[in-house]
């Protein structure tokens, strides 16, 4: 019998045991996870919001590998049919064309309102180069120049070398909340160290709980 057993079938996430023992830390969250929990907050913590995208690592990738021709191939499905305020990108340095994963997550997200393209990285200045290469091709694909539209922000520093995605998770719907209530993405306060550290189980609860909705 297989040891790694599904754990949850989620609409398009499927997780397995080795996913999920993942978050039991202490460990680094492969693209598995993250896809699992910006389906979640789409579908069902963020639900009533339309104006709000969440776009997983897998797509990411294939966007910021792809040459700008291609773009709308990845974009289309995504932001037609109902125009998206707020989009969040998780994003990893892996430069391979043909997978996600790579060794760190940064988080980059659209701001229609603003007009801008925001990176909030829990190591600050690991992902620079991949944020401004995706945040060059998305903004040319909203037809929005570069210049002046790109910034850093500063955000809550990781004090290990695996809770990269964790704060990516807590930054996502830390951010997407604050819009929410105020229609912008600037002046959101940072994370706090507990929010991270309570990341890990608080999606573990969602697991059991959506486990017992989807038998």
């Amino acid at each position: 019998m297989s040891r790694n057993l599904t754990v949850l079938s989620y609409n398009e996430s499927l997780l397995r045991e080795s996913d999920v023992d993942l978050l039991r830390g202490p460990y680094w969250l492969n693209d598995t996870i993250i896809s699992f929990f910006f389906e979640y907050l789409e579908t069902d913590r963020f639900r009533q919001q339309s104006f709000l995208l969440f776009v997983s690592p897998e797509v990411t990738q294939c966007i910021k590998v792809s040459p700008q021709r291609e773009l709308s191939i990845f974009l289309d499905p995504l932001v037609s049919v109902i125009r998206r305020d707020f989009i969040f990108f998780a994003l990893n340095d892996n430069e391979l064309t043909e997978a996600s994963g790579g060794s760190h997550w940064s988080l980059l997200v659209f701001s229609r309102p603003e007009g801008m393209m925001f990176h909030y990285d829990s190591s600050q200045g690991t992902n620079d180069i991949q944020a401004v290469e995706l945040a060059e091709k998305v903004l040319k694909y909203m037809s929005l120049p570069y210049q002046g539209r790109f910034e850093n922000m500063p955000c809550l520093q990781q004090n290990n070398g695996y809770d990269c995605g964790v704060h990516v998770l807590c930054n996502t719907e830390h951010l997407a909340s604050y819009a929410c209530h105020y229609g912008r993405i600037r002046g959101c306060p940072k994370l706090t160290y507990d929010a991270v550290r309570e990341k890990r189980w608080e999606i573990l609860d969602i697991i059991q709980r959506l486990k017992g909705k989807h038998r």
